[in-house]
């Protein structure tokens, strides 16, 4: 498909729609798209490649752009290898490009190719260097640990065009008529969400620039209404909810402890609470995560397990750790015939986090759930509403 930017500059991506996971962990049903782009001046230059799984129909794009010239520069904005898969067959196949990169590119695409295939041909950019090209001028701006620590962004002045490497990007191909919103929160957060602080830095830096078009690494390219993009952006990386609420996390062997959770899903909406509700034994973990940031508070329901934790549940609270969960309110509710440990756990697990309220009481199941318990849910649904 064609996806117009401009006269001179042009987008030689691909759309991926055979892949299930991306990075090997993260359902895509509506594949990806790796971007790439070239500008087309006195001088070409490329910026950054694409996966090997699609290296061939990568390079037809590129060849049909080309119409015959040979690129001047390839920009590796990142070196990660769903972008950076293709360079090695590029550089063979034009042997006289230039390759620019900053001072933390080159170590590391040495440890994926033989570097005699750019040593004696690389430009290494600094903060604030710029490339002209002719009518276009790049300018370089580092953007290190999001999320890798060699990310560069460039500026092209004359059409005012970010190339955002991983930032603003979104799962879905390029022809899939889906909101931006859901799957770019998805991708935000479960990709970058631990490097709030780098992305506030970027972000900073962006805001001094006169931006019209967003040009990332996956994802559409983004044109209108640009302010939507980056106050979202700014949100998610300052760790702020976008929506009051309750997210409730069911973790459950035998179905009693989803049936607890379902009836706290009931009483906080008859409370007026707005919810929403995971099961983390069936719904996509990276979801739940993204669900997690989204929402201010949180009740993670869960059984003991061997004496300890349900693993579900205790791989999702890591996958929060990971990604640097904070400023939220969590409340437990446990569950076990005779030792229950899975409160105990899951706060032992979120203490370290920032700026965390745990709400009481934690609510203890034996079993199943009593007249006891259900008055000690409307007590939990008057502390956390």
């Amino acid at each position: 498909m064609e996806i117009m930017i401009s006269d001179s500059v042009r987008y030689i991506g691909c759309n991926d729609k055979n892949i299930d996971l991306f990075e090997s962990q993260y359902p895509v049903p509506n594949g990806v798209s790796y971007n790439s782009y070239v500008i087309i001046d006195e001088k070409i230059a490329v910026m950054d490649t694409a996966d090997p799984r699609v290296t061939d129909q990568w390079l037809e794009n590129l060849e049909a752009e080309l119409k015959g010239r040979t690129p001047d520069y390839l920009v590796v904005s990142h070196m990660e290898p769903d972008h950076a898969g293709s360079i090695r067959t590029f550089l063979e196949k034009y042997p006289k490009t230039i390759v620019v990169g900053n001072a933390k590119t080159f170590p590391m695409m040495a440890q994926f190719m033989d570097a005699g295939l750019f040593e004696n041909r690389k430009h290494v950019v600094a903060e604030g260097d710029t490339l002209a090209l002719g009518e276009h001028e790049l300018t370089f701006i580092m953007a290190p640990m999001v999320h890798w620590p060699e990310v560069m962004v460039e500026y092209e002045s004359t059409e005012k065009i970010l190339f955002s490497a991983d930032g603003f990007g979104k799962f879905g191909t390029l022809d899939v008529d889906e909101p931006w919103i859901d799957e770019a929160r998805r991708y935000y957060l479960n990709i970058v969400g631990k490097y709030g602080a780098s992305v506030q830095a970027l972000l900073k830096k962006a805001a001094t620039l006169d931006i019209e078009k967003i040009c990332p690494l996956h994802g559409p390219i983004l044109t209108e209404n640009l302010g939507y993009y980056i106050n979202l952006y700014d949100t998610w990386s300052s760790y702020k909810p976008e929506e009051e609420g309750v997210l409730i996390v069911s973790a459950s062997i035998h179905g009693n402890t989803k049936r607890a959770a379902l009836r706290l899903n009931e009483k906080l909406q008859q409370a007026g609470v707005k919810t929403h509700f995971i099961d983390i034994t069936r719904d996509s973990m990276s979801e739940a995560v993204a669900q997690a940031f989204y929402w201010d508070k949180m009740v993670c329901l869960a059984a003991t397990y061997d004496g300890g934790l349900f693993p579900p549940m205790q791989d999702f609270l890591h996958h929060l750790t990971a990604k640097a969960y904070q400023n939220r309110k969590v409340a437990f509710v446990e569950n076990g015939t005779w030792a229950p440990q899975a409160a105990k756990c899951m706060k032992a697990i979120l203490e370290p986090m920032k700026n965390l309220e745990f709400v009481e009481p934690v609510v203890t199941i034996k079993s199943t759930l009593s007249a006891e318990n259900d008055s000690q849910l409307d007590t939990l649904v008057d502390a956390i509403k």
